[in-house]
């Protein structure tokens, strides 16, 4: 899995989740906490070994910090990072055991879905602890599975920015996406709800193919989505989709898409802009689902997450046209802010 270095400092706190009776093996990053307590999802993945999960889950705290930070949510930034076991184990146990040792950090993260997981896992996970979110919610309270709220910012983004850089409506235009989980097919249906056309790939083609049947969108392979012909490019898989080899192919002259550290270097984000290719920085795209496990672990209602989430789009637009107007790379402007935000928290703290 291929993540963009870190640009902060490394995690203040990274701890080591062991526990051989559940199957328990992995790690939590807490990149942040000088807006608040770190939140962030929990991955469950197949990692090569316990240094691969390190890696990605401090890159993945870091990028919720600025997630977090830019979406002005009153949390900082972390993560968990899961080895999923080879063969049989008790998934039931091995989340139990994962939200013992989150109630162990008294609150310093706040858990919830990512890759991986889902509300039967968080459920687990809350049986052991409170500092956990995207759990079955009441009527009219915020919370549950905050894919579809990832999904719409995504929507909201993409839009603004195809108005901004693009000077279209998504009705004439098509969208090539990346991904079809459950965030990828939720903006799959919102652009074709839309009047997008749209271009789909995915790893697993059961899924794709019965997408695809549903919306009439055309289907490749996942290598060669990046470099159809499209306006949009939509990253909704892991990370590292844009690289060097990607961003030379690419046809599309905006990405904007749901996945984290969807740049493979930092460097990426000037390939991009030396090719008059607009990218609508990852972590002000898909706020969305923290923006719904931040106002379900405060208590809040599902309006005070849709008026966030609509803040998305204007946001984006704020991001493009600055750098637009200063000719550097949203990924560099959206970063700043996003540092400055941090600073300043960190200054009124000391």
């Amino acid at each position: 899995m291929v993540s963009r270095p870190a640009r902060l400092n490394p995690p203040m706190q990274s701890v080591r989740l062991l526990d051989p009776a559940s199957g328990l093996d992995g790690v939590i990053a807490i990149h942040s906490t000088a807006i608040g307590p770190g939140a962030g999802g929990c991955r469950f993945w197949h990692y090569a070994d316990i240094g691969a999960a390190l890696d990605d889950a401090c890159r993945l705290a870091e990028g919720m910090s600025y997630k977090n930070a830019m979406a002005g949510l009153p949390f900082g930034g972390a993560k968990a990072v899961l080895r999923r076991p080879e063969g049989e184990f008790d998934r039931v146990a091995l989340f139990q055991a994962f939200g013992r040792a989150v109630e162990e950090l008294g609150g310093t993260y706040v858990t919830a879905e990512d890759v991986g997981t889902s509300v039967a896992d968080m459920q687990a996970v809350a049986s052991q602890t409170r500092h956990v979110a995207g759990l079955d919610v009441a009527e009219g309270a915020a919370g549950g599975d905050p894919s579809p709220w990832t999904a719409l910012g995504v929507f909201e983004a993409m839009q603004a920015a195809a108005r901004q850089s693009l000077g279209a409506e998504l009705s004439d235009l098509t969208v090539a996406v990346q991904g079809t989980g459950n965030v990828g097919a939720a903006l799959c249906r919102r652009l074709a709800d839309a009047g997008a056309r749209l271009v789909i790939a995915d790893i697993d083609p059961r899924r794709r193919n019965t997408l695809a049947a549903v919306l009439n969108a055309n289907v490749v392979d996942v290598a060669d989505i990046a470099a159809v012909e499209a306006d949009i490019f939509a990253p909704c898989a892991l990370g590292g989709a844009l690289d060097p080899q990607s961003v030379a192919a690419m046809q599309a002259r905006l990405v904007c898409g749901a996945a984290n550290n969807q740049l493979a270097t930092p460097d990426v984000a000037e390939l991009l802009r030396a090719r008059g290719i607009v990218y609508v920085p990852d972590y002000v795209a898909n706020a969305g689902g923290i923006i719904s496990v931040s106002a379900e672990y405060l208590g809040e209602d599902r309006a005070s997450v849709a008026a966030r989430v609509d803040q998305i789009g204007g946001r984006v637009a704020q991001i493009l046209d600055q750098a637009k107007r200063e000719e550097r790379s949203p990924a560099l402007v959206a970063d700043e802010m996003a540092e400055a935000i941090i600073g300043e928290a960190e200054r009124q703290a000391a």
